[in-house]
């Protein structure tokens, strides 16, 4: 009998064996992808690369042991997206950018509306319908901070003129892909194409971002402060996130999506003196539950289909408009003097943002299998090309980028997405009890 066929549901785990098949599907999802993760960053690949695969693998595709579909693995699998937005908004400094902001601007705004308006035409010109063609669009829009922050970190040019620039011109991406992400899903639910019912949508997510900001830079500090006093070891990183799980609630009641929650609590949370501790907490966290997500994408991809020449020639366009989309938005504020070549290649990897994208489309029908296909054909293409791409552009070797990433010891969203730290036994204990 196939494993996947011992896979419990949410009231089946109520019993006995669902309990334990539970535990053996979380074992064998996490050790695969733990695995996969650390074979990639032996070839100098992001691991979120590597847990994908891994995914792919022990999927009903192959091995077979993990059943994607299964309701409680989706429950965690949301969980990880929950922790990975909120890390992402932990790690967005909105007042930073403001100092790089013309040319961030620039190259977010051409980095934006470039891939999804090449996307969507080549989709709509290969026969998509609306829906599809949007989500393939959509899924070119975003860049993944995590994997840009972290290459750009080992080479030494995360600091520099243009260092700065791609990670204002991502976290702008990111903003409006999760507005656009909003928008998408609420379609694919049901709701109005229209004009007016996309403008809505569009206006529900800013909105709630923007009360959510507002309100939270109010109260948060204060409120973070209080629970700072309480000595009880683990109460911080564990209060915060409560509160995205709270935002996160809050944004769905509210007509938007939770990922909009979840990045906003860390946006509110990031100028608090705590953000350091929390990041670190919930970074430990990310450790289990986000490859969880990551493999659980791969492990929803099914190879026929894959190789299906509907996705492969789907998903070799996307992987070209992709590359191209965002490699010219790098020359976009072409009176500033840098290496705009370098600015461009660093916006290429989708990574985490085009498997939700990829994810929700699959899950709510609105893709099939064989596009399902073509977009991890994407978002694996991008994600590979970069950091080789990166490392010529920039002139440093092998050897010196492992060698920065044997001496560095932070936590964080890098940390999750890319996964090359080695020192996260200094991390075991915090600084401070959170």
């Amino acid at each position: 009998m196939p494993f996947a066929d011992l896979l419990p549901s949410m009231s089946a785990a109520a019993d006995g064996h669902g309990v334990t098949a539970v535990f053996v599907l979380l074992a064998v999802l996490v050790t695969a992808a733990r695995i996969g993760g650390w074979l990639a960053t032996r070839i100098g690949q992001p691991s979120v690369l590597g847990e994908l695969i891994a995914g792919i693998i022990v999927g009903p595709s192959l091995l077979g042991l993990v059943n994607p579909s299964d309701p409680f693995l989706m429950v965690i699998a949301e969980f990880g997206v929950v922790i990975l937005l909120f890390q992402i908004g932990l790690h967005t400094d909105l007042a930073s950018l403001l100092k790089v902001g013309p040319g961030a601007a620039a190259v977010g705004g051409v980095g934006v509306v470039l891939p999804f308006a090449l996307g969507y035409g080549t989709a709509s010109l290969l026969g998509l319908e609306m829906l599809p063609a949007l989500i393939c669009g959509a899924a070119l829009t975003a860049t993944s901070i995590g994997i840009s922050a972290r290459i750009l970190g080992d080479l030494g040019q995360l600091q520099t003129q243009e260092g700065k620039t791609v990670l204002g011109a991502a976290v702008l991406d990111d903003v409006v892909g999760l507005v656009i992400l909003a928008v998408v899903t609420t379609i694919a639910a049901g709701g109005e194409i229209t004009s007016l019912g996309i403008a809505r949508t569009a206006g529900t997510a800013i909105g709630f971002l923007i009360v959510a900001l507002l309100i939270g830079q109010l109260f948060a500090p204060r409120l973070f402060a209080a629970i700072d006093r309480i000595q009880v070891s683990g109460t911080t990183g564990a209060l915060a996130l409560a509160f995205a799980l709270a935002l996160a609630a809050g944004a769905e009641w509210g007509g938007s999506a939770p990922i909009i929650g979840a990045f906003a609590a860390g946006l509110i949370l990031h100028s608090t003196p705590q953000r350091e501790t929390i990041e670190e907490a919930t970074t430990v966290l990310g450790h289990f539950f986000v490859p969880i997500f990551f493999a659980s994408v791969g492990a929803a991809v099914e190879l026929r289909a894959m190789a299906n020449p509907e996705a492969l020639r789907l998903g070799g366009l996307l992987l070209v408009l992709g590359i191209v989309g965002k490699f010219v938005a790098g020359y976009a504020p072409f009176w500033i003097p840098m290496r705009h070549a370098l600015v461009g290649a660093a916006m290429v990897p989708r990574g985490e943002v085009g498997l939700i994208f990829a994810r929700m489309g699959l899950a709510t029908g609105a893709l099939t299998p064989e596009l399902f296909g073509g977009l991890m054909i994407m978002v694996i293409g991008t994600t590979f090309v970069t950091p080789p791409w990166l490392a010529w552009l920039s002139g440093s070797s092998r050897a010196e980028m492992m060698a920065r990433i044997e001496n560095d010891e932070r936590a964080g969203l890098d940390d999750l997405v890319s996964g090359h730290r080695r020192h996260t036994a200094d991390h075991s204990t915090p600084k401070k009890s959170p």
